[in-house]
Protein backbone atom coordinates (compact mmCIF):
# COMPACT_ATOMS: atom_id res chain seq x y z
CA UNK A 1 0.00 0.00 0.00
CA UNK A 2 1.18 3.25 -1.27
CA UNK A 3 1.70 5.77 1.86
CA UNK A 4 -0.17 8.82 2.15
CA UNK A 5 1.39 12.13 1.04
CA UNK A 6 0.34 14.91 3.18
CA UNK A 7 -1.22 17.76 1.76
CA UNK A 8 -2.60 15.07 -1.21
CA UNK A 9 -5.94 13.02 -1.61
CA UNK A 10 -4.21 10.40 -4.21
CA UNK A 11 -0.57 9.11 -3.52
CA UNK A 12 -0.18 7.33 -6.76
CA UNK A 13 -1.09 7.68 -10.70
CA UNK A 14 -2.92 4.86 -11.98
CA UNK A 15 -2.33 4.29 -15.93
CA UNK A 16 -4.16 6.26 -17.93
CA UNK A 17 -7.04 4.06 -19.64
CA UNK A 18 -6.13 5.27 -23.24
CA UNK A 19 -2.82 4.42 -23.05
CA UNK A 20 -1.18 1.16 -24.03
CA UNK A 21 1.91 1.56 -22.14
CA UNK A 22 1.93 2.03 -17.78
CA UNK A 23 4.87 3.10 -15.76
CA UNK A 24 5.07 0.57 -12.93
CA UNK A 25 6.85 1.83 -10.01
CA UNK A 26 8.79 -0.52 -7.70
CA UNK A 27 7.02 -1.69 -4.70
CA UNK A 28 10.58 -1.65 -2.58
CA UNK A 29 11.66 2.03 -3.72
CA UNK A 30 11.74 4.90 -1.57
CA UNK A 31 9.04 6.91 -2.52
CA UNK A 32 9.32 10.14 -4.20
CA UNK A 33 8.41 13.25 -2.74
CA UNK A 34 5.70 15.65 -2.06
CA UNK A 35 4.98 16.56 -5.91
CA UNK A 36 4.90 20.23 -6.18
CA UNK A 37 1.70 21.61 -8.42
CA UNK A 38 2.75 22.97 -11.88
CA UNK A 39 -0.11 25.47 -13.95
CA UNK A 40 -0.35 24.72 -17.38
CA UNK A 41 -1.91 26.95 -20.15
CA UNK A 42 -5.08 25.50 -21.32
CA UNK A 43 -5.99 27.19 -24.79
CA UNK A 44 -9.28 26.71 -25.54
CA UNK A 45 -10.95 28.42 -27.65
CA UNK A 46 -14.41 28.87 -26.05
CA UNK A 47 -15.42 28.04 -22.16
CA UNK A 48 -18.93 26.83 -22.30
CA UNK A 49 -19.87 23.81 -21.93
CA UNK A 50 -23.20 22.13 -22.24
CA UNK A 51 -24.81 19.18 -20.52
CA UNK A 52 -28.05 16.64 -21.39
CA UNK A 53 -27.77 14.89 -18.78
CA UNK A 54 -31.27 14.55 -16.92
CA UNK A 55 -30.02 14.69 -14.08
CA UNK A 56 -28.06 17.47 -13.26
CA UNK A 57 -30.13 20.70 -13.11
CA UNK A 58 -28.46 23.06 -15.45
CA UNK A 59 -27.73 22.92 -19.52
CA UNK A 60 -24.48 25.89 -19.54
CA UNK A 61 -21.85 25.47 -17.71
CA UNK A 62 -18.00 27.16 -17.29
CA UNK A 63 -14.71 26.10 -15.55
CA UNK A 64 -12.33 28.37 -15.41
CA UNK A 65 -9.41 25.54 -14.22
CA UNK A 66 -8.77 21.64 -15.53
CA UNK A 67 -7.66 19.52 -12.13
CA UNK A 68 -8.11 20.75 -9.03
CA UNK A 69 -5.79 21.39 -6.22
CA UNK A 70 -7.86 20.58 -3.46
CA UNK A 71 -7.47 17.02 -4.15
CA UNK A 72 -10.43 15.29 -2.62
CA UNK A 73 -10.38 11.57 -2.56
CA UNK A 74 -13.58 10.87 -4.06
CA UNK A 75 -13.95 13.29 -6.97
CA UNK A 76 -15.78 12.07 -9.62
CA UNK A 77 -13.77 14.87 -12.17
CA UNK A 78 -10.45 12.59 -11.85
CA UNK A 79 -11.27 10.75 -14.64
CA UNK A 80 -11.34 13.55 -16.62
CA UNK A 81 -7.51 14.19 -16.83
CA UNK A 82 -7.15 11.30 -18.84
CA UNK A 83 -8.48 12.87 -21.85
CA UNK A 84 -5.12 15.11 -21.55
CA UNK A 85 -2.94 12.25 -21.45
CA UNK A 86 -2.65 12.77 -17.70
CA UNK A 87 -3.48 10.46 -14.96
CA UNK A 88 -6.40 10.85 -12.60
CA UNK A 89 -4.52 10.49 -9.16
CA UNK A 90 -1.53 12.45 -8.41
CA UNK A 91 -1.91 14.63 -11.78
CA UNK A 92 -5.22 15.88 -11.24
CA UNK A 93 -4.41 17.48 -8.15
CA UNK A 94 -1.11 18.87 -9.13
CA UNK A 95 -0.99 19.87 -12.96
CA UNK A 96 -3.60 22.61 -13.43
CA UNK A 97 -4.83 23.57 -15.90
CA UNK A 98 -5.55 27.39 -15.90
CA UNK A 99 -7.58 28.87 -18.59
CA UNK A 100 -6.43 32.50 -18.23
CA UNK A 101 -8.62 33.66 -21.39
CA UNK A 102 -12.09 32.14 -19.83
CA UNK A 103 -13.16 36.21 -19.14
CA UNK A 104 -12.91 37.35 -22.61
CA UNK A 105 -14.07 34.26 -24.08
CA UNK A 106 -17.29 34.40 -21.84
CA UNK A 107 -17.71 38.04 -22.86
CA UNK A 108 -17.54 37.16 -26.37
CA UNK A 109 -19.88 33.93 -25.65
CA UNK A 110 -22.53 35.94 -24.00
CA UNK A 111 -22.36 38.95 -26.67
CA UNK A 112 -23.38 36.54 -29.80
CA UNK A 113 -26.68 37.13 -31.12
CA UNK A 114 -27.46 33.41 -30.77
CA UNK A 115 -27.30 33.99 -26.83
CA UNK A 116 -29.95 32.90 -24.89
CA UNK A 117 -30.03 34.00 -21.45
CA UNK A 118 -29.75 31.03 -18.90
CA UNK A 119 -28.16 30.14 -15.36
CA UNK A 120 -24.36 29.27 -15.98
CA UNK A 121 -23.29 27.26 -13.37
CA UNK A 122 -19.64 27.75 -12.48
CA UNK A 123 -18.12 24.97 -12.05
CA UNK A 124 -19.65 22.20 -13.09
CA UNK A 125 -16.14 19.86 -12.72
CA UNK A 126 -13.41 21.38 -10.67
CA UNK A 127 -14.15 23.70 -8.03
CA UNK A 128 -13.05 27.80 -9.52
CA UNK A 129 -12.33 28.73 -5.99
CA UNK A 130 -9.04 26.33 -5.34
CA UNK A 131 -5.62 27.74 -4.39
CA UNK A 132 -4.55 29.67 -7.48
CA UNK A 133 -7.68 31.47 -8.06
CA UNK A 134 -6.38 33.80 -4.89
CA UNK A 135 -3.45 34.94 -7.45
CA UNK A 136 -5.45 34.38 -11.04
CA UNK A 137 -8.75 35.92 -10.24
CA UNK A 138 -9.93 34.24 -13.69
CA UNK A 139 -13.04 33.56 -11.50
CA UNK A 140 -13.68 37.11 -10.28
CA UNK A 141 -13.29 38.58 -13.53
CA UNK A 142 -16.12 35.88 -15.05
CA UNK A 143 -18.66 36.95 -12.32
CA UNK A 144 -17.52 40.77 -13.17
CA UNK A 145 -18.43 40.05 -16.67
CA UNK A 146 -21.82 37.79 -15.66
CA UNK A 147 -22.45 40.87 -13.19
CA UNK A 148 -22.25 43.82 -16.27
CA UNK A 149 -24.56 41.41 -18.42
CA UNK A 150 -26.61 40.13 -15.59
CA UNK A 151 -26.58 36.71 -16.68
CA UNK A 152 -28.00 34.81 -13.60
CA UNK A 153 -24.98 32.33 -12.54
CA UNK A 154 -25.13 29.25 -9.82
CA UNK A 155 -21.63 28.68 -8.34
CA UNK A 156 -20.88 26.22 -6.44
CA UNK A 157 -17.65 25.63 -4.14
CA UNK A 158 -16.00 24.25 -1.19
CA UNK A 159 -13.34 27.20 -0.50
CA UNK A 160 -13.70 30.24 1.63
CA UNK A 161 -12.38 32.14 -1.09
CA UNK A 162 -16.15 32.93 -2.17
CA UNK A 163 -16.12 35.45 0.08
CA UNK A 164 -13.66 37.69 -1.40
CA UNK A 165 -16.32 38.30 -4.40
CA UNK A 166 -18.93 39.54 -1.80
CA UNK A 167 -18.94 42.75 -4.03
CA UNK A 168 -20.10 41.48 -7.00
CA UNK A 169 -22.17 38.80 -6.06
CA UNK A 170 -24.45 41.13 -4.08
CA UNK A 171 -24.75 42.96 -7.44
CA UNK A 172 -25.81 39.91 -8.96
CA UNK A 173 -28.09 39.30 -6.17
CA UNK A 174 -29.71 42.48 -6.83
CA UNK A 175 -31.37 40.92 -9.92
CA UNK A 176 -31.82 37.57 -8.76
CA UNK A 177 -28.63 36.39 -10.42
CA UNK A 178 -26.79 34.46 -8.27
CA UNK A 179 -27.24 31.16 -5.95
CA UNK A 180 -24.11 30.53 -4.27
CA UNK A 181 -24.04 26.34 -3.00
CA UNK A 182 -21.08 25.52 -0.64
CA UNK A 183 -20.43 21.91 -0.14
CA UNK A 184 -20.24 20.16 2.79
CA UNK A 185 -19.06 16.36 3.26
CA UNK A 186 -18.29 16.51 6.38
CA UNK A 187 -18.13 18.50 10.11
CA UNK A 188 -15.64 16.35 10.96
CA UNK A 189 -11.63 18.68 10.86
CA UNK A 190 -9.75 15.41 10.76
CA UNK A 191 -11.87 13.24 8.36
CA UNK A 192 -12.06 16.94 5.84
CA UNK A 193 -8.48 17.22 6.32
CA UNK A 194 -7.64 13.66 4.79
CA UNK A 195 -10.20 13.33 2.72
CA UNK A 196 -10.35 16.92 1.12
CA UNK A 197 -7.09 18.08 1.93
CA UNK A 198 -6.48 21.27 0.58
CA UNK A 199 -10.11 23.00 0.91
CA UNK A 200 -11.30 24.59 3.36
CA UNK A 201 -11.66 22.98 6.96
CA UNK A 202 -15.61 22.80 8.01
CA UNK A 203 -15.84 25.84 10.04
CA UNK A 204 -14.53 27.98 7.47
CA UNK A 205 -16.98 26.85 5.03
CA UNK A 206 -20.00 27.65 7.73
CA UNK A 207 -18.26 30.66 8.45
CA UNK A 208 -18.59 31.60 4.66
CA UNK A 209 -22.47 30.75 4.96
CA UNK A 210 -22.59 33.47 7.36
CA UNK A 211 -21.08 36.04 5.58
CA UNK A 212 -22.68 35.42 2.00
CA UNK A 213 -26.09 34.92 4.31
CA UNK A 214 -25.63 38.29 5.96
CA UNK A 215 -24.64 39.57 2.55
CA UNK A 216 -28.36 39.24 0.88
CA UNK A 217 -26.76 35.91 -1.40
CA UNK A 218 -28.70 33.17 -1.12
CA UNK A 219 -26.90 29.93 0.14
CA UNK A 220 -27.75 26.68 -0.07
CA UNK A 221 -25.66 23.67 1.55
CA UNK A 222 -24.80 20.41 -0.58
CA UNK A 223 -24.53 17.46 1.45
CA UNK A 224 -22.32 15.92 -1.31
CA UNK A 225 -21.11 13.25 -1.43
CA UNK A 226 -22.74 11.18 1.13
CA UNK A 227 -20.31 8.36 1.53
CA UNK A 228 -22.15 5.09 3.37
CA UNK A 229 -20.36 3.68 6.57
CA UNK A 230 -18.16 6.77 6.56
CA UNK A 231 -20.57 9.87 6.77
CA UNK A 232 -23.94 9.17 6.23
CA UNK A 233 -24.23 9.94 10.09
CA UNK A 234 -23.46 13.39 9.80
CA UNK A 235 -26.83 14.26 7.57
CA UNK A 236 -28.81 15.95 9.99
CA UNK A 237 -25.86 17.54 12.15
CA UNK A 238 -24.59 18.98 8.92
CA UNK A 239 -27.99 20.23 8.02
CA UNK A 240 -28.28 21.80 10.94
CA UNK A 241 -25.46 23.53 11.23
CA UNK A 242 -25.82 24.66 7.90
CA UNK A 243 -28.89 26.63 8.66
CA UNK A 244 -27.83 28.27 11.54
CA UNK A 245 -25.16 29.73 9.80
CA UNK A 246 -27.69 31.39 7.31
CA UNK A 247 -28.12 28.78 4.21
CA UNK A 248 -31.42 28.76 3.29
CA UNK A 249 -31.66 25.63 1.05
CA UNK A 250 -30.05 21.85 0.69
CA UNK A 251 -29.72 18.95 -1.62
CA UNK A 252 -27.29 16.02 -1.11
CA UNK A 253 -25.53 13.37 -3.85
CA UNK A 254 -24.65 9.98 -2.84
CA UNK A 255 -20.99 9.14 -3.81
CA UNK A 256 -20.12 7.85 -7.22
CA UNK A 257 -17.11 5.91 -8.12
CA UNK A 258 -16.72 6.23 -11.84
CA UNK A 259 -13.57 4.41 -13.67
CA UNK A 260 -10.27 5.08 -12.23
CA UNK A 261 -12.12 6.47 -8.52
CA UNK A 262 -13.06 2.35 -8.41
CA UNK A 263 -9.11 1.83 -8.24
CA UNK A 264 -8.20 5.32 -6.20
CA UNK A 265 -10.87 5.84 -3.53
CA UNK A 266 -10.52 2.64 -2.09
CA UNK A 267 -6.86 2.71 -2.07
CA UNK A 268 -7.33 6.01 0.18
CA UNK A 269 -9.70 4.08 2.51
CA UNK A 270 -7.19 1.66 3.18
CA UNK A 271 -4.44 3.99 3.89
CA UNK A 272 -6.98 6.57 6.15
CA UNK A 273 -9.48 4.35 7.25
CA UNK A 274 -8.26 0.71 6.95
CA UNK A 275 -10.91 -0.81 9.60
CA UNK A 276 -13.66 1.04 8.01
CA UNK A 277 -12.27 0.21 4.19
CA UNK A 278 -14.70 -3.20 4.32
CA UNK A 279 -17.81 -1.54 5.24
CA UNK A 280 -17.76 1.40 3.14
CA UNK A 281 -17.35 -0.22 0.13
CA UNK A 282 -19.88 -2.92 0.77
CA UNK A 283 -22.53 -0.28 1.59
CA UNK A 284 -21.67 1.30 -1.66
CA UNK A 285 -22.11 -2.07 -3.73
CA UNK A 286 -25.55 -2.02 -2.01
CA UNK A 287 -26.16 0.97 -3.29
CA UNK A 288 -25.08 0.33 -6.75
CA UNK A 289 -27.03 -3.07 -7.27
CA UNK A 290 -23.41 -4.87 -6.18
CA UNK A 291 -20.86 -2.91 -7.85
CA UNK A 292 -18.88 0.12 -7.04
CA UNK A 293 -20.41 2.33 -9.72
CA UNK A 294 -23.53 2.68 -11.64
CA UNK A 295 -24.05 5.41 -14.20
CA UNK A 296 -27.70 4.88 -15.16
CA UNK A 297 -29.54 8.25 -15.17
CA UNK A 298 -32.26 7.99 -12.54
CA UNK A 299 -29.93 6.55 -9.76
CA UNK A 300 -26.45 7.76 -10.25
CA UNK A 301 -26.69 10.44 -8.54
CA UNK A 302 -28.51 8.99 -5.49
CA UNK A 303 -28.38 5.21 -5.79
CA UNK A 304 -30.74 3.23 -5.17
CA UNK A 305 -32.35 0.35 -2.81
CA UNK A 306 -32.96 0.22 0.89
CA UNK A 307 -29.52 2.64 1.96
CA UNK A 308 -30.57 5.39 -0.53
CA UNK A 309 -34.15 5.53 0.68
CA UNK A 310 -33.26 5.39 4.26
CA UNK A 311 -30.32 8.44 3.36
CA UNK A 312 -33.07 10.19 1.58
CA UNK A 313 -35.63 10.03 4.52
CA UNK A 314 -33.03 11.01 6.91
CA UNK A 315 -31.67 13.76 5.13
CA UNK A 316 -35.94 15.30 4.20
CA UNK A 317 -36.33 14.26 7.89
CA UNK A 318 -32.92 16.63 8.57
CA UNK A 319 -33.82 19.28 6.17
CA UNK A 320 -37.54 19.74 7.68
CA UNK A 321 -36.33 20.00 10.91
CA UNK A 322 -33.44 22.69 10.14
CA UNK A 323 -36.21 24.58 8.43
CA UNK A 324 -34.14 24.37 4.94
CA UNK A 325 -36.22 24.24 1.57
CA UNK A 326 -34.85 21.52 -0.59
CA UNK A 327 -34.86 23.78 -3.68
CA UNK A 328 -32.71 27.29 -4.03
CA UNK A 329 -34.52 30.31 -5.14
CA UNK A 330 -35.12 30.47 -8.86
CA UNK A 331 -32.84 32.64 -10.81
CA UNK A 332 -34.08 35.49 -12.76
CA UNK A 333 -32.73 35.62 -16.48
CA UNK A 334 -34.69 38.44 -17.72
CA UNK A 335 -32.08 41.43 -16.45
CA UNK A 336 -30.19 40.38 -18.61
CA UNK A 337 -28.67 43.00 -21.36
CA UNK A 338 -25.82 43.94 -23.62
CA UNK A 339 -24.15 47.05 -24.29
CA UNK A 340 -25.01 49.34 -26.87
CA UNK A 341 -21.82 48.54 -28.36
CA UNK A 342 -21.90 45.28 -28.28
CA UNK A 343 -21.98 44.02 -31.73
CA UNK A 344 -18.83 45.89 -32.56
CA UNK A 345 -16.76 44.12 -29.29
CA UNK A 346 -17.15 40.96 -31.45
CA UNK A 347 -14.66 42.22 -34.16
Amino acid sequence: MTKAIRGRGAAEDPANRFDRIAFEPDPDAEQAPDPRTVYLRDASRSVLSYNRSPDIPFVASLNPYRGCEHGCSYCYARPGHEYLGMSPGLDFETRILVKEDAPALLRRALLAPGWQPQVIALSGVTDPYQPIERRLRITRRCLEVLAELRNPVGLITKSALVTRDLDVLAELARHRAVRVTISVTSLDSDLSRRMEPRAAQPRARLAAITTLAAAGIPVSVNVAPVIPGLTDHEIPAILSACADAGAGSAAYLVLRLPLALQELFPAWLERHYPERSAKVLNRIRELRGGALNDPRFGTRMRGAGPWAEQIRSVFELGCRRAGLAQQGPKLDASGFRRPPDAQLELF
